[in-house]
């Protein structure tokens, strides 16, 4: 902007554009304020998975705030172009703040700033005065001799009218500024080589795509594949027992690019040690490493925290999965009256068609399970939610405390999903063996619907056997007919006394206990407890209280009948009526009225299996460590002397006097500290004493 004054001179009354711009980049308070702004950035990238499959952030946030944080580029924050710029112009802003004060800081350090008169000297706050009976010259030579004897550098300046000794110490503190500001910028850069922006480069320049698909890694074409020039990656690769790979796999937002290694990584054998309760305590993998530029082999032992470093890549043992184990399992119906068996087998990874309808996915093995079985009363369980959910949030909790004596192994289990026609699936894990869990025995059956829900479970009551076939036997014989009006008949002959039994109430009492059995087993109103609930609304609210001990009385009784007649039609003795098998009872209705919630058309019971170990590893090539470490080395060293390094100034102005010369002392520093104090009352005792 500009004005033309009445003399018709243009008089600018603001500084070009320019120099606005860079006195706003080499301001502190801009990149005070792009610190923030990355620090911010930083949090939600910490709060947020980064770089998972778009599908489970749809399921997480729903479709409109998918669409929002997509289009913020919160699924990949450090690789977002907003974070790259905001990188960039803090790099650009302390570079600049460096170049703009280093200058004026090793001239500040150099300098003794003599130019000061015996005036100014007086406005100090610290100051003192004294006489001496020695001439100017030699006075001088005592206070600096004294000066340097006391840590300072000092120097001598004749003066108009006196002699100035100017001393300082400390004066490296401003390395501290310098070292500091030169270390954001270094670990800046370290970490945009280490970030993905040649990938995105590749991307842009060279038509790299994501690989979207699935099949062989051999067959996947080269635009989905990254060379061996690449400068920077970060990927994994999974090798099974006995197999070898030379690829890595890099996730990307929508999808994976592979990465050509310069060497084969063969996996001889995957070690794994456990703690008392089960949990791994330590996992190492053996491999072969084959140069392919040389064709040398070697062999290496990868463990935690102790990578294989070869060609300027490191590969870390990151985790460990199942490399295809083969397992062999009964089915058992879930639906209708059918009540038999069936063998299957799968192997994980891959997939078995189940009928016409279903398809089994073989989706992970793990021949042992951490839990934490702690017994809970009703204190552990929130309100408003089941045991179930209780139980849910207990699992999964041996990551928290290797040494608790809750933790057990729980032992081996299958996870799988049913996938149908419509390309629709629901995950499923079930445990081989039966558990304790609040004081019964249970076999353990979660199902999900979604990756991003926890697993719910079914338990279903281990039978004398410890197996579930007595209650997969019940659970067929509530959906027959025939079954249920034959136990209906037995409870009603077993209720009625000898003495007043009567065949009408003989069999209005089987009649009854027919329907309790038919609104237990499922009508259009729902199945189970909650048709039950159902059922008792239509009764009036002052008798419902009474109608509900009754109905449950009634379908309590007609299930041990059921049960009764469902092992005698396979030829089994009728069960005991003890405690033990009126717990087992109890257990499997309240099975029976979850497993409507099921939502499978079978239970696969894992019985056999021959493990197949698989290790992955983390291969990264990371040019900018070396930077990173130079820039924290750095910021260390200008910390240290920006805190434990303090600047002092000081002068002695000397004149001539009647008895000698006179001298005034003044002292100055940054922050005044009691150390600062203490030092010069020490120095105000010392320079005065005759020599």
């Amino acid at each position: 902007m500009s004005t033309t004054s009445t003399t018709g001179i243009r008089l600018h009354t603001r500084r070009p554009l320019l120099n606005e711009a860079f006195e706003l980049l080499s301001s502190m308070r801009f990149a005070i304020a792009l610190l923030m702004m990355i620090a911010i950035a930083a949090i939600i990238g910490t709060i947020m998975q980064q770089n998972q499959p778009m599908p489970n952030y749809i399921n997480q946030f729903g479709p409109f705030w998918f669409e929002v944080f997509g289009k913020l580029g919160l699924y990949a924050v450090y690789s977002a172009w907003w974070f790259l710029l905001m990188m960039a112009f803090l790099v650009t802003s302390t570079t600049l703040c460096i170049v703009r004060n280093t200058p004026k800081m090793m001239k500040d350090m150099r300098s003794w700033r003599e130019n000061v008169r015996e005036q100014s000297l007086r406005n100090f706050h610290h100051k003192v005065e004294w006489q001496a009976p020695l001439a100017r010259a030699a006075l001088a030579q005592q206070t600096a001799a004294r000066l340097s004897h006391a840590g300072y550098q000092t120097r001598i300046v004749d003066k108009d009218g006196g002699t100035l000794v100017a001393a300082k110490r400390g004066a490296a503190n401003k390395f501290g500024y310098i070292f500091a500001h030169s270390a954001i910028v270094v670990i800046c850069v370290g970490g945009l080589l280490d970030s993905d922006v040649p990938i995105r480069v590749q991307e842009w320049v060279l038509g790299k795509e994501p690989f979207k698909g699935s099949g062989v890694i051999a067959e996947i074409p080269a635009k989905h594949r990254l060379g061996l020039g690449n400068p920077t990656f970060r990927g994994n690769a999974m090798v099974p027992e006995g197999q070898a790979s030379d690829t890595a796999v890099i996730p990307r937002a929508d999808g994976v690019l592979i990465q050509q290694l310069p060497f084969t990584l063969e996996l001889k054998k995957f070690n794994i040690d456990f703690y008392s309760t089960g949990m791994p305590k330590l996992f190492a993998s053996e491999v072969v490493v084959r140069d392919h530029e040389t064709g040398k082999t070697f062999p290496a032992t990868i463990e935690v925290n102790k990578p294989l470093v070869y060609k300027g890549l490191a590969v870390y043992q990151s985790s460990f999965e199942d490399g295809g184990s083969k397992l062999k399992l009964t089915g058992f119906p879930m639906t209708g009256a059918q009540a038999g068996q069936f063998a299957m087998a799968g192997e994980v990874g891959a997939s078995t068609k189940l009928d016409d309808a279903y398809t089994v996915e073989w989706t992970d093995f793990r021949p042992f399970n951490v839990e934490n079985m702690a017994s809970r009363d009703a204190r552990d369980v929130k309100k408003g939610e089941s045991l179930d959910s209780a139980f849910a949030r207990q699992l999964g909790s041996a990551a928290k405390n290797a040494n608790n004596k809750d933790l057990k192994n729980v032992g081996p289990s299958v996870q799988y999903k049913l996938r149908d026609k419509t390309g629709q699936a629901r995950e499923f894990q079930n445990y081989m063996q039966p558990v304790t869990v609040d004081g019964a025995t249970v076999f353990l059956a979660g199902v999900r619907s979604s990756p991003a829900d926890p697993f719910s479970y079914l338990r279903i009551p281990a039978d004398d056997e410890h197996s579930v076939r007595d209650w997969m036997r019940l659970r067929a014989a509530l959906h027959d007919p025939a079954l249920r009006s034959q136990a209906a008949q037995a409870y009603a002959r077993r209720a009625m006394p000898q003495s007043s039994r009567a065949e009408a109430m003989e069999s209005q009492l089987a009649l009854s206990a027919t329907k309790s059995l038919e609104i237990f087993a499922g009508n259009a109103q729902g199945a189970g407890f909650v048709a039950v609930s159902r059922f008792l609304e239509k009764v009036p609210a002052a008798e419902q209280e009474k109608a509900a001990d009754i109905f449950m009385k009634i379908l309590n009784g007609t299930l041990w009948e059921l049960w009764q007649v469902a092992r005698a039609k396979d030829g089994l003795a009728p069960a005991k009526a003890d405690e033990q098998h009126a717990r087992f009872l109890q257990l499997a209705t309240n099975a029976l009225s979850d497993s409507f919630f099921y939502g499978a058309p079978v239970y696969l019971q894992l019985d056999e299996f021959t493990q197949v170990k698989a290790s992955v590893f983390q291969v990264t090539r990371s040019p900018g460590k070396a930077v990173v470490y130079t820039g924290c080395a750095l910021l260390v060293l200008g910390v240290f002397a920006m805190f434990y390094i303090r600047e002092r100034r000081l002068w002695v102005w000397i004149r001539d006097d009647d008895q000698g010369a006179h001298a005034l002392m003044a002292m100055s520093t940054q922050r005044r500290t009691l150390d600062f104090d203490r030092e010069f009352d020490a120095l105000k005792r010392q320079l005065p004493q005759s020599a």
